[in-house]
């Protein structure tokens, strides 16, 4: 039976795939329209995911410049039934350059709660399940985070919080001056991405010199039961069907062992690729970040299929391009 992700065991009823919603509504540019596509678009993605189990739906506040979330509310509208049996999940923290200022970060207690109500008028919904803080603000203020929180819980537009991209200082710092746990952090994990397992494995080694994942982040998300969620689980479609003009010897060696198991396993190599990232005892829960149904469909296999452990260590070997230390 599989063992509950960290979201289960808090009694949250997640599945354990996400459907990452950046690519809904067409380009970034804020004065393009939204078409009849995208809403076309946005439907087929949505049924497709429901086909296969997932219920969780992962949104930010800039992905198309906000049209992603006006796509995935019009669906909703047409809808109304799906709201109460899905999870809703989006983001805010990024600010793009405008007349106030450039590229910036912002955790400022105003900017989240607009923020806010922006995401739920998009969505049209009243509530959000879970909002993250999407990139570190240098300049955060925890006592203001907090402040935003309590405001957000208190008027029932978000039921819970959690972070992206951060290691386990930032959230323990906000967690200090928060009634409120951070229960998710969402970081660049995948088989191409792996320094999530290298960290572990070169303590004391030259290789760990040029790894950038924090340390000591996985052991601290699994003590406080954060879930952990993958961002670009399938590796931007290296090992399952892209191109591998110009690739290394490595990647190429990877996707290879990566197909041989999928036809031995009767399965995808999209399936094997999650799979791979699934059966750390995390409970790591990937974001898949397209709208194409068919490759959708293909992650199907990935929560039930059962790497052995030497399979796993496989195709870790083969994505790092060395023998273990």
């Amino acid at each position: 039976m599989t063992k509950p992700i960290p979201l289960q065991k808090r009694g949250i009823p997640a599945s354990q795939l996400v459907l990452g919603c950046m690519r809904f509504g067409g380009d970034w540019n804020a004065a393009s329209a939204i078409t009849a596509e995208h809403y076309k678009e946005g439907h087929e993605a949505l049924d497709a995911a429901l086909e296969i189990g997932i219920n969780m739906f992962d949104h930010a506040d800039i992905y198309a410049a906000g049209k992603a979330e006006r796509v995935f509310g019009q669906v909703l509208k047409e809808r109304p039934a799906l709201r109460e049996n899905i999870i809703l999940q989006s983001k805010c923290g990024i600010r793009f350059p405008d007349e106030s200022g450039p590229h910036r970060f912002d955790f400022t207690e105003g900017h989240i709660l607009r923020s806010v109500d922006g995401i739920l008028e998009r969505l049209g919904t009243e509530y959000l399940d879970i909002l993250l803080l999407h990139r570190p603000d240098p300049l955060v203020d925890p006592e203001d985070v907090a402040s935003a929180i309590r405001q957000l819980k208190a008027s029932g537009k978000v039921r819970h919080f959690g972070v992206s991209n951060m290691s386990q200082g930032q959230i323990r710092l906000l967690s200090a001056y928060s009634d409120e746990p951070f229960i998710v952090n969402q970081l660049e994990m995948s088989l191409r991405k792996h320094g999530f397992l290298d960290t572990a494995i070169s303590v004391n080694q030259e290789a760990a010199r040029d790894n950038v994942f924090p340390e000591g982040a996985m052991e601290y998300m699994r003590l406080e039961n954060i879930q952990l969620q993958s961002w670009g689980p399938l590796a931007q479609g290296v090992y399952s069907g892209r191109s591998l003009d110009g690739q290394s010897e490595s990647v190429a060696a990877t996707a290879k062992l990566v197909a041989e198991l999928a036809e031995r396993l009767d399965t995808t190599t999209e399936a094997v690729v999650l799979a791979w990232l699934m059966k750390h005892p995390a409970g790591i829960q990937p974001v898949i970040g397209t709208i194409n149904p068919e490759r959708i469909r293909a992650c199907r296999d990935a929560a039930d299929l059962r790497l052995s452990r030497e399979d796993w260590y496989r195709l870790y070997t083969a994505t790092l391009g060395r023998n273990l230390p």
